[in-house]
């Protein structure tokens, strides 16, 4: 705890019950993602446990290590997309209180959820339970407060890759699995371990410890991403002065590139006279981003939410600008616009490293704790028969792969849906329905379908509870 208390102290100017509800809060995101880990993460070590791969008093703490590597060096990207999902900017022109409420309400929401789910033993999606419960609240925020609370169009996006990936990892893990079986010619790939010793080939071992390794980085990089996103929101619900924007950031660097997206702008001004009133207009946005630079502060709410503004309006412009196809850009301006837009998103789109390796280690912990649940229904359950060893590298192969592709696009998926599916897909393949466990999989299917509506109802009756007393 002493990660989180310490760069906070002498940071944090609310007084009263507030800074007890904001505690409340860190609290309960430090536990949203220590239960992330013992539900979510199970998943990466299920298969190389259950195919005496390793013993789980290796696998644990080795899975529990690449987790907290993979928050650390996975960057901020999905972060920033589930930030996006609720109405930032308008929760930084209300009270503190309103931010407390939502923020709260989410996270309990999740945390029931997730803990429910994880006493039976059900792979829920810890992904999913948060998204719902932003959605919830975000529709309590525009009952009581009359403006647009969700992002749906974001909503949209993230929602089509939750959906998406399970049923490519199914597609794809049982298409690999048949290929496996007629192209291999190693039959110790398709043995089923049997008895405490019936460990596999040392080659097959190295497979299954290096699939295991790669879903537990990207688990690290994609889901533990979800939690810094909630830090962050904390953080600018109650601080919006000091962390919504990046201030570490020196002047200098943020004013030499909106001056080098100034001369672009205005060398492309002189060729293109059909385009001077949009481009004028982007001078014009540039110029106020300069004029708010030189204002901010640090201790005043407005002024940070104005310069977050006009740096979110410059960032958009040159996007714009980019794939505006009637514009030529020669290569170096495309480079020039390019660097501009990367500079300028780490003042909106950041989050400091002792947020990151906190939920790091909170996952980390997570993953060492309560892992054994989720373990024996992956395991044991998916499937009529135990797992082989082709069927738990196949199943891991395209979790890491698609977690991994999902990362780098910005997007959260669950790794409890596409891992539970490949297997599904890899049963399938090895040996048709007929080898699932139906009340499993009917249990999973439930949990899925119920697990939105649930999240989304929870934060909502959560949200107007607190209203009523924070």
């Amino acid at each position: 705890m002493s990660a989180v208390i310490l760069p906070l102290i002498g940071q944090v100017d609310l007084s009263g019950y507030l800074l007890a509800v904001f505690f409340l809060c860190i609290l309960a995101v430090i536990g949203f993602e220590f239960v992330n880990g013992f539900h979510d993460t199970a998943n990466a070590v299920a298969t190389v446990i259950y195919t005496k791969a390793l013993k789980p008093v290796y696998a644990i703490p080795w899975s529990g290590t690449w987790n907290f590597l993979g928050v650390m060096l996975g960057g901020v990207t999905v972060a920033m997309g589930i930030l996006k999902l609720v109405p930032l900017d308008k929760l930084m022109t209300l009270p503190v209180s309103v931010g407390a409420c939502l923020v709260l309400s989410v996270l309990l929401a999740s945390i029931i959820w997730n803990l429910g789910t994880w006493y039976l033993g059900i792979p829920c999606s810890s992904s999913h339970t948060m998204i719902g419960a932003m959605i919830g609240a975000g529709l309590a925020f525009t009952l009581y407060y009359k403006g647009p609370g969700v992002n749906w169009d974001k909503v949209g996006e993230i929602g089509s890759s939750l959906i998406l990936s399970p049923i490519i990892g199914f597609g794809v893990a049982a298409l690999l699995m048949l290929f496996l079986k007629h192209v291999t010619k190693s039959h110790a790939l398709f043995h089923i371990p049997s008895g405490e010793n019936d460990r596999p080939p040392i080659h097959i071992r190295l497979l299954l410890i290096t699939t295991c390794t790669l879903v537990s980085f990207f688990h690290g990089s994609n889901d533990g991403q979800k939690g810094v996103g909630l830090f962050m929101l904390i953080l600018i619900a109650f601080m919006p002065a000091r962390f919504a924007v990046n201030h570490s950031i020196s002047n200098s660097r943020v004013t030499a590139a909106l001056n080098q997206t100034e001369q672009v702008v205005s060398k492309i001004l002189n060729s293109h006279a059909d385009k001077k009133q949009e481009l004028t207009a982007f001078v014009a946005v540039i110029d106020n981003a300069k004029t708010s630079l030189a204002e901010k502060n640090e201790k005043e709410v407005a002024k940070t939410y104005k310069y977050r503004k006009q740096v979110e309006g410059v960032i958009k412009d040159i996007r714009l600008l980019l794939k505006d196809k009637q514009i030529a850009l020669a290569g170096a301006d495309k480079d020039t616009l390019t660097d501009a837009v990367t500079e300028l998103e780490h003042v909106t789109d950041y989050a400091p490293i002792w947020v990151i390796a906190t939920i790091s280690i909170a996952l980390g912990l997570g993953t060492m704790i309560g892992w054994k649940r989720i373990v024996v229904t992956i395991g044991e359950k998916i499937g009529n028969e135990h797992l082989n060893y082709a069927q738990g590298a196949t199943s891991e192969i395209v979790a890491a792969s698609t977690i991994g592709l999902s990362t780098f696009f910005g997007l959260p998926v669950s790794t409890t849906h596409v891992l539970s599916s490949g297997i599904a897909g890899a049963m399938v393949a090895s040996g048709g329905k007929g080898n699932l466990n139906n009340k499993t999989l009917k249990n999973i299917a439930l949990a899925w379908v119920l697990t939105l509506p649930v999240a989304i109802i929870l934060a909502l009756l959560l949200f107007m509870l607190f209203h009523l007393f924070i």
